[in-house]
């Protein structure tokens, strides 16, 4: 445990509060632009594959300096450090937090030799399957949940520019037969390959989802000698895993959390998707975005301020929400990858000595890709009752070659972000017309329903291209960027108590189903079991 303030008991964070009386509150982001020619240049980062234009958020140099001045206090480089060289700083389970280790160059990294041993043998199997004409494997069915779905689902969809033609991969992570069933309904088990991935291999969800394809599989006519050739094992768990007839198996360790397991075994369909080649960039890409939070001085650290712009949000201005809006189809499912990834590590109400926390930690993180956005819940971004941050995600060179199209998103990307931030007044929209508006509304009510408050915040993120690389430096920079404002909360992002809970009433309940027996449950448990049954 890395001894520091409490951030809320530090000099610079009531230096924050004063700020944002004083001059927080009344920040104009039109008046700072109008003021400022350089403000563009100002709030520009550039890490490794990812450019940040922070110059539309809600503050001034004054802020930034005093959030870094915050980091320091809250000793969040000395905790980022201490993750670096394996110290065990998830406390309440005794364990490292490595998973920059999994992308560490060979000899570079903690644990290395183990970790380059199964990475090199999985990729190996990788390209195995994707010799098609050899394996016969034409779709792969990656059965799993939470990190061990979220994270290849995403990174497979975000890369399908990238993707062996002659493979088509499935996802199914909801223990609802919904989801499985169609996918089933699809295949031939003797052209399929099925990767069940958990640790453990007792992952509730996962085994009975495995267990219905096992079955499926057989009922094909297939044999107990093909399950073996057809089915593969992402865990640590090789007893359970044989006894499901799996005997080719992918290890990974317990300083892997969940949510940060794409980088290793876990991420074996990604690997078959994508090829060894392809898995590799995507480690280089994350490792030098983790290099870059390590080697670079705060005022340019982009994972670092973008942690501290999260805090600003949450505790200083009262947002607790933010929008990601990427536009590139292709990064469709990183807004659920993200919930996953910010809201189990930092949706905490105790700090590191279990104390409860007077301040508000993660933001509700959601979002929809772009343009798709815009047509369901921009409404609200531009003219709710709620200032939502909005980062948007924009990729300069497209994959297809419909230029026009990709003109038109970026475009689109663009004008939103100009648009949250100029608004109009009634003053301008009196000066409009308005085609669909009742000819019986006087002008100035008119105007005032099409006005927009403007002065609403958000970043944008350009990426040259979609490549590998460069997803993986974007999703080594959302977790060093939670794991910034997890370090200033002074909260353990790296366990997930809250996952519990559930999971062990359901144990409870499961029984009951048969017997239909209410006793000891509250009243609305047992009238919806009731009803249910």
């Amino acid at each position: 445990m890395i001894a520091t303030a409490r951030c809320d008991a530090t000099a610079a964070w009531q230096a924050l509060r004063e700020h944002h009386t004083n001059a927080g509150r009344a920040f104009d982001l039109r008046t700072a632009f109008a003021s400022d020619a350089g403000r563009f240049e100002a709030f520009a980062l550039e890490a490794p594959e990812v450019f940040a234009d922070l110059s539309k958020n809600l503050w001034d140099s004054r802020t930034r300096e005093l959030l870094l001045e915050l980091a320091h206090q809250c000793g969040v480089a000395r905790r980022r450090d201490a993750m670096l060289a394996g110290d065990p700083i998830n406390a309440t389970e005794g364990r490292a937090v490595l998973h920059t280790a999994l992308r560490a160059p060979r000899g570079a990294g903690p644990h290395s030799q183990e970790v380059h041993e199964i990475l090199d043998r999985m990729l190996a199997f990788a390209d195995q399957v994707r010799d098609t004409a050899t394996s016969g494997i034409t779709d792969v069915v990656n059965i799993g949940i939470g990190g061990s779905d979220l994270g290849p689902q995403m990174a497979v969809a975000a890369l399908q520019a990238h993707v062996h033609a002659g493979l088509h991969m499935h996802f199914v992570s909801n223990v609802d037969g919904h989801d499985i069933a169609p996918v089933l309904a699809r295949l031939q088990a003797r052209h399929t390959l099925f990767i069940i991935a958990s640790k453990t291999f007792t992952t509730q969800e996962t085994m009975a989802n495995a267990v219905v394809a096992r079955q499926w599989f057989l009922d094909q006519g297939m044999t107990a000698q093909d399950v073996a050739r057809h089915f593969v094992g992402v865990t640590t768990n090789l007893q359970a895993a044989a006894q499901l007839g799996v005997h080719t198996t992918f290890g990974f360790w317990d300083w892997v959390g969940g949510r940060y397991s794409m980088w290793s075994a876990i991420g074996l369909p990604i690997a078959i998707a994508v090829g060894s080649t392809g898995f590799r960039a995507m480690l280089d890409g994350a490792h030098a975005m983790d290099r870059h939070f390590a080697d670079a001085p705060a005022e340019r650290n982009l994972p670092l301020q973008l942690g501290l712009l999260d805090v600003w949000y949450r505790n200083f201005v009262g947002c607790s929400s933010r929008s990601v809006a990427p536009y590139h189809q292709g990064l469709r499912r990183l807004p659920a990858y993200l919930q996953q990834l910010e809201m189990e590590s930092n949706g905490k109400c105790v700090d590191h000595d279990g104390r409860p926390l007077t301040y508000g930690t993660s933001p509700v993180v959601w979002g929809e890709p772009g343009t798709n956005g815009q047509h369901a819940y921009f409404q609200m971004l531009h003219q709710g009752t709620d200032v939502i941050p909005v980062e948007f995600i924009a990729v300069r060179r497209p994959s297809h070659g419909y230029a026009d199209l990709h003109a038109k998103a970026l475009a689109n990307c663009l004008a939103q972000s100009q648009a949250l931030m100029l608004g109009k007044t009634t003053e301008q929209a009196l000066g409009e017309r308005a085609p669909t508006a009742a000819p019986t509304l006087d002008p100035l009510t008119v105007a005032r329903h099409r006005s927009f408050p403007g002065n609403r915040p958000s970043t944008t993120f350009v990426l040259q291209e979609l490549t590998p690389r460069a997803l993986g430096a974007l999703v080594a920079l959302y977790e060093h960027r939670v794991f910034t404002s997890g370090a200033v909360w002074g909260i353990n992002s790296f366990d997930q108590w809250g996952v519990e809970l559930g999971k062990a009433l359901c144990g409870d309940l499961l029984p009951r189903w048969d017997s239909g027996d209410t006793a000891g449950l509250d009243g609305s448990t047992a009238g919806l079991l009731a009803r249910l049954r």
